[in-house]
């Protein structure tokens, strides 16, 4: 009964109303949801705590930044279950919260995009100055050992390094970019090394020019600090993945170098375990490995998970990694 009062009084207010319509669409931080609510930060900051309270949202703090989103499942699915039984149609400010949700996808979109544009040439170059590129390499190339590739697919190619690396394992590889600048270049160097079996394609990484269980490995390296909504777009690599396929993850753990959001459009600062198998667990992957690198500036993590035949796996404690 206190669950449900507690819920019920968190909503008994159109602004938190609204604030969980939009963490339902995609986490967002404290400032971000006050530029779309019209509202002043430590308003929405105040409505956010009220949320959080009653376990319909919860907060993440990376840095300068406080990102928040949607609670515990087992506690926002009977609410959001019933808001959609009594829902109607959009009222006037659900149109208007969509249409500046839109903008500040798009402002996020256009800072990576001209980070990625301005920096392509310099991107490996980026990458060796944390934990050395060969460590990460055997790493990677040990986690897929003995893993059948029949088809491909680096999510996030850049200038091509994984196809490189892992396409001549496979039967074919496609490599997607949203960067046309970025695949100008990885064209360039698949052509020079003579890998004849890689396709390039600009595509995003939330809709993946794959069929259903068209994929046996999918890799994300290096990409989902720059991703808008990591669940997502591990969520889209697993529907891409056959029964038992591998979707191998590269990424920071967490750090405080607020001046890689800044200065290298980095929208997150690192993974914990705990969300990456939080993620792999709503995305039906089960975890297989988890890896840390460290001796740069920078901790490197490796995540290994396998789709499972039912969905969605089971989530694990941070820490814990399960059998393959």
């Amino acid at each position: 009964m206190k669950i449900a009062l507690d819920a019920f009084r968190a909503l008994a207010d159109s602004t938190r109303l609204r604030i969980v319509a939009l963490l339902r669409t995609m986490e967002l931080s404290v400032g971000e949801l006050a530029q779309v609510l019209g509202q002043s930060q430590p308003r929405v900051s105040r409505h956010v705590k009220i949320l959080c309270d009653a376990g319909l949202a919860e907060r993440r703090k990376e840095g300068s930044w406080v990102f928040v989103a949607l609670g515990a499942r087992d506690r926002v699915a009977p609410v959001l279950a019933a808001l959609d039984a009594w829902g109607g149609q959009e009222d006037h400010w659900a149109v208007a919260d969509s249409a500046r949700l839109a903008a500040v996808r798009a402002d996020r979109a256009a800072a990576a995009a001209e980070w990625f544009e301005a920096h392509a040439g310099e991107w490996d170059a980026i990458r060796s100055l944390h934990v050395a590129e060969e460590q990460v390499e055997a790493a990677m190339a040990a986690a897929l050992d003995g893993v059948p590739i029949a088809r491909l697919i680096d999510i996030g190619t850049g200038t091509g390094r994984m196809l490189e690396l892992f396409a001549p394992r496979a039967d074919r590889a496609l490599g997607i970019d949203r960067s046309s600048e970025m695949l100008r270049l990885a064209r360039a160097k698949l052509s020079e090394q003579g890998i004849a079996n890689a396709e390039l394609r600009q595509a995003d990484l939330y809709a993946l020019p794959m069929a259903d269980g068209e994929a046996d490995a999918a890799i994300l390296h290096h990409v989902l600090h720059f991703a808008q909504q990591p669940g997502a777009a591990i969520g889209e690599a697993a529907r891409v993945l056959a029964p038992g396929g591998r979707l191998l993850i590269v990424d920071f753990a967490p750090h405080d170098r607020e001046e890689l959001r800044a200065g290298e459009g980095h929208v997150r600062l690192g993974f914990s375990d705990a969300q990456m198998l939080g993620w792999f667990g709503k995305a039906g992957l089960a975890p297989v490995q988890t890896q840390t690198l460290e001796g740069g500036a920078l901790t490197v993590k490796l995540w290994l998970g396998r789709k499972t035949a039912s969905q969605p796996s089971e989530q694990l404690p941070a820490g814990e990694v399960k059998a393959a």
